[in-house]
């Protein structure tokens, strides 16, 4: 297997969420725009292509950088020593940056306004909750298919995504980076910044529950 530098895998951390956050809004105001006001077409737009997009970025990034375009992501294989922690500390700092530039190049390609905040505040309790499910979820897919079929994550994961856009009442941000970079977004796939922090402590919480759940349940018994 190939080895890449850090300053290559930072660039794919960038470059790999840049592009998954541009297809989040991209898609979300493309569908906003085309569905006449129908909220279930335009989810199922915005749907549809994330978790597809998700699938090809993973193909694409995941031998150079492992494809996280994820901070929990990262903490999780940082606490199973699966990457070291100076990668754990310069990875979110690459996914938050590269979220952020997908955001504004998505609003550049509809001629919204660059610069936005999002006023949709997601304040109802059960999103909170759906953030934990989602973001639990979202690990297991990994951890499982990593251990079992290594070679389906990529396919796994987007499928999984695109059903927790619809089976929770968040709509499954499951993810740190890509929920700041929507607190600049007052489109379709928007939070309001002041509902991000509740939105992120509940992945982290989800994260780690599933990173405490899996590496239980994956450990295979020793044999006399």
């Amino acid at each position: 297997m190939e080895s890449f530098g850090l300053s290559r895998r930072l660039a794919a951390e960038a470059l790999g969420t840049a592009l998954l956050l541009a297809v989040v809004i991209g898609s979300g105001i493309m569908g906003q725009r085309l569905s006449g006001g129908n909220l279930a077409i335009a989810l199922l737009d915005n749907t549809l292509a994330t978790g597809a997009a998700l699938v090809v970025l993973i193909w694409i990034f995941s031998p150079i950088s492992g494809a996280h375009f994820n901070p929990v992501v990262t903490l999780v294989a940082a606490l199973r020593r699966e990457a070291p922690w100076r990668q754990a500390l310069t990875y979110p700092l690459a996914q938050v940056l590269g979220a952020v530039l997908g955001v504004w190049t998505a609003h550049a390609m509809f001629g919204e306004a660059i610069l936005q905040v999002s006023a949709a505040s997601r304040s109802d309790q059960g999103q909170v909750l759906s953030e934990i499910v989602a973001t639990f979820g979202l690990i297991a897919t990994i951890l499982g298919t990593i251990r079992f079929r290594p070679g389906s994550t990529a396919l796994a994961v987007g499928l999984y995504v695109a059903a927790a856009y619809w089976f929770t009442a968040s709509t499954a941000f499951a993810n740190p980076a890509a929920t700041i970079a929507r607190s600049l977004s007052d489109t379709f796939a928007g939070i309001a910044p002041s509902r991000a922090p509740a939105f992120i402590l509940a992945q982290v919480v989800g994260a780690l529950l599933a990173a405490a759940v899996f590496g239980w349940l994956l450990k295979a018994e020793e044999t006399p």
